[in-house]
């Protein structure tokens, strides 16, 4: 395998990998690190906090979640994927990882390396007739979901999400309560996983960063005995939780991308409990790593089945389909393609010329 010259461009709102919630600064970090086991020279656009074994190009110390005064938050981004453009020549390729948005369409043109956008969340009509001002600007999607709301832009490739498997050890035998971990919205059905928690007479553990919406919405449900708030944990806690639990409710009001949490829950050997949103059916082997439900009253009612699905069997397969080095494989064979793409339309633009 050839060794490549990889810039990897991850958001600047905080240290990678994040202590706490961040999946796009984790997915960054893991990519970066799986690239450089792979032997490949890698610069990574990130925050002085930041610890990786690649190389750290840092315009900052650190990151505007942590200083108010950096503001507005979009030149901070923009100025660390234009850090890399103005380097582009030191690469083969860039990769721009987009928390929100993909700014990085605007350089498309300007770098003369492929410039290729992951996108982490679901885009609206709106924002893909505005990006298809670039047509020719490469996109690779985190699912088949997300390439199908994707249509008429430039998609190259679908990656599902990768973990760091061993990160994650396997707990055969759980504890008493369902898992409920993810932010605090409308989106995520937290108060969907407390009522179907209820309806089955469970204990539920509810595991998120603190927000308006928990003290509005959430804070009253919580009673310190069948409905418990944990806070916002770091990755140890968080694994002791997944173990922990007897499966990981997921109640999706509105449909994702991925869902790195049931990815997560799996390697731990915990079966989850899943509506059928978004792109749900294709992280979760139905019947295997967890039950896929079409509403809450069947979730509710289909609990006894999650629990009874092999915790062994959960692991085994959530290792097979989400290790990092798959991920990270995978990304760099769509790196190779464009790389390969874009020296023959170099020789043919010099025989042209």
């Amino acid at each position: 395998m050839k060794r490549l010259r990889i810039a990897q461009v991850g958001p600047v709102a905080t240290a990678l990998p994040p202590t706490g919630s961040g999946s796009v600064e984790l997915i960054t970090w893991l990519m970066t690190e799986g690239l450089v086991r792979r032997g490949h020279d890698v610069t990574l656009f990130a925050t002085g906090d930041t610890r990786t074994s690649a190389r750290l190009a840092a315009r900052y110390p650190h990151g505007y979640w942590h200083d108010t005064s950096m503001w507005p938050w979009e030149l901070y981004e923009m100025l660390n994927i234009a850090g890399a453009v103005e380097r582009a020549r030191e690469f083969d390729v860039i990769h721009f990882q987009a928390a929100y948005y993909p700014m990085s369409l605007g350089f498309v043109r300007l770098c003369p390396v492929p410039l290729i956008q992951t996108l982490h969340h679901s885009p609206s009509d709106e924002e893909v007739g505005l990006w298809s001002q670039y047509p020719e600007a490469p996109f690779v999607a985190i699912s088949r979901e997300q390439a199908r709301l994707m249509a008429g832009l430039n998609v190259v490739g679908t990656v599902l999400h990768g973990i760091d498997t061993e990160s994650f050890p396997f707990q055969e035998t759980p504890g008493d309560y369902v898992l409920f971990l993810g932010r605090f919205t409308d989106g995520k059905g937290v108060l969907q996983a407390i009522e179907i928690a209820k309806r089955a007479g469970l204990r539920i553990v509810l595991a998120a960063p603190e927000d308006e919406y928990y003290q509005e919405k959430v804070a009253p449900l919580v009673d310190g005995d069948r409905v418990v708030y944990a806070g916002e944990v770091g990755h140890e806690r968080k694994v002791e939780l997944f173990g922990g639990a007897r499966a990981l409710l997921y109640p999706i009001q509105a449909g994702e991308p991925f869902g790195l949490v049931l990815a997560e829950a799996m390697a731990c050997g915990t079966p989850v409990a899943a509506l059928d949103r978004g792109a749900v059916r294709e992280v979760v082997d139905d019947g295997v790593t967890g039950i896929v439900f079409d509403d809450e009253a069947a979730m509710a009612a289909g609990l006894p089945r999650v629990f009874a699905l092999d915790r062994r069997r959960v692991r085994a397969r959530g290792i097979e389909r989400f290790g990092t080095m798959r991920m990270v494989d995978e990304y760099v064979a769509i790196y190779e393609r464009l790389i390969q793409r874009a020296a023959e339309a170099g020789r043919c633009e010099t025989v042209t010329r």
